[in-house]
């Protein structure tokens, strides 16, 4: 059902915003953003997503793109379940289809918003293994993480996994920076909710993790070596799955947020 403040500008299904009203038009276009996001986004059950004000977050060459869309998609349970010691290639082709339907769906936003006069930049939701190995920090311009914490989807847990509150970790996520500030009432978070489990520093064979809990003033370096966890996806991509990728999932698969029940 449309918000009661539409209603207002409608007349048969036909707009009638007076176009000399600059908050008439901000909500008529804040519902389009939405209305986009809730049309491409389907099932709705496979979906979340949110929206996030990075201004003073991000690298100034994004320009007055300063906003953003998160939206993460869920992965298969039954796939994620199946993870016991190391990535299994049913897990490797998921996770990489996943990506891809992302990616494909962020275009198709990105091609709806600017229809309505928003213009936007993709973020895709992976980053190849020839850039991971030749980065010494492991760090990207647009951290989906973080855009998806901005947008109060979520938090990050002990072994750096984004955690939803709907998904746990069971998911992919992509980005889409906007140049028009979206509607404002997502509440970022802003520290774990993790608390004192430890199940995913217990079970993390490159024991990557410390166990400390991240919160916005928390360098990831603190509680997380990514490094040990890049090298460990490496060995057991080769060892599993006789490939040259870096996968793992034993987080992914043990965290009890994410667990079905």
């Amino acid at each position: 059902m449309l918000p009661h403040w539409i209603w207002s500008h409608f007349d048969n299904g036909l707009p009638l915003i007076d176009y000399n009203s600059t908050v008439g038009v901000h909500k008529m276009k804040l519902y389009m953003i939405d209305s986009v996001l809730q049309n491409k986004l389907v099932p709705s059950d496979n979906y979340i997503y949110g929206t996030a004000v990075l201004s003073g977050l991000i690298d100034k060459k994004f320009g007055n793109f300063q906003f953003g869309l998160s939206i993460g998609k869920k992965l298969d349970d039954k796939i994620v379940d199946s993870i016991e010691f190391g990535p299994t290639l049913e897990y490797y082709e998921h996770y990489n289809q996943v990506n891809k339907e992302l990616s494909d769906k962020a275009v198709e936003i990105k091609n709806e918003l600017y229809k309505i006069n928003i213009d936007s930049i993709v973020i895709d939701p992976t980053v190849s293994t020839e850039f991971i190995d030749n980065t010494k920090t492991l760090t990207v311009d647009i951290s989906h993480k973080m855009v998806a914490t901005r947008a109060g989807l979520g938090w990050i847990g002990k072994a750096d996994l984004f955690i939803s509150s709907r998904f746990g970790p069971r998911l992919r996520l992509v980005s889409i920076l906007i140049n028009k500030k979206p509607y404002s009432d997502s509440i970022p978070i802003e520290k774990s909710r993790c608390g004192s489990c430890n199940i995913c520093v217990d079970l993390c064979p490159a024991q990557a993790a410390n166990g400390k809990l991240w919160n916005i003033n928390v360098r990831r370096d603190d509680f997380f070596n990514a490094n040990k966890c890049k090298e460990m996806c490496a060995e057991l991509a080769r060892q599993e799955l006789n490939i040259d990728s870096r996968i793992c999932g034993i987080c992914v698969s043990v965290c009890p947020i994410g667990i079905r029940g």
